[in-house]
């Protein structure tokens, strides 16, 4: 695997496991499985049917899970200690058995990748769980598949278009926290006033 693509890659699947780490692997599962795309050795174990399965199930209990405002947030707030480390792990796997030193790198950065984006979706659902309507936790649920689906194949097919697109997200994230934390402290400010 180029270079290119094996950073691709190592950051794509960051990215994808913190946002949705079962989509992640059952989408990487199914690829290699296929033969759409040659995994790496190290992630592989991805393909393996009872992998697949596993995931397969924990995807649809997150599907459901997702759907429901309030049960989201809660999954995410507990998914903070799966999918960083999971993400973290996966870019690493990645990478292959090139030298330590890029191994490591790859852990790191994917650590970062994955928390990044695993923040980002946490608190945005957390503005949406706002609304009253279930439509647009459904919308955003939805959309999130999508982009991991989508990212993943992108990360493959397409290294360097991701890369930009993985540099564009980092930007719009960088350019929200403000608003974000804005958004959520007023949202506490809320509900801490109704209590207190």
């Amino acid at each position: 695997m180029e270079t290119v693509g094996m950073i691709a890659l190592a950051l794509g699947v960051a990215w994808a496991s913190g946002i949705k780490l079962y989509a992640a692997v059952l989408t990487l599962g199914l690829l290699g499985a296929t033969g759409n795309v040659v995994l790496p050795e190290k992630l592989q174990v991805l393909a393996h049917p009872w992998v697949i399965g596993v995931a397969g199930f924990l995807y649809l209990m997150e599907f459901i899970a997702d759907k429901i405002p309030g049960v989201d947030s809660v999954w995410d707030a507990i998914h903070t200690f799966i999918r960083i480390p999971a993400g973290a792990v996966l870019a690493m796997g990645a990478v292959g058995t090139v030298d330590p030193l890029i191994a490591t790198l790859a852990f790191l950065v994917g650590g970062v990748i994955s928390t990044g984006s695993h923040g980002a979706k946490m608190s945005t659902r957390l503005a949406i769980n706002t609304s009253p309507e279930p439509f647009s936790n459904w919308g955003a649920s939805i959309g999130e598949d999508a982009a991991v689906a989508f990212g993943l194949y992108t990360a493959f097919h397409h290294p360097l278009v991701f890369l930009v697109l993985l540099v564009v997200f980092i930007g719009l994230v960088i350019w929200l926290l403000p608003k974000i934390y804005r958004l959520l402290k007023s949202i506490f400010q809320r509900v801490a006033g109704r209590f207190g």
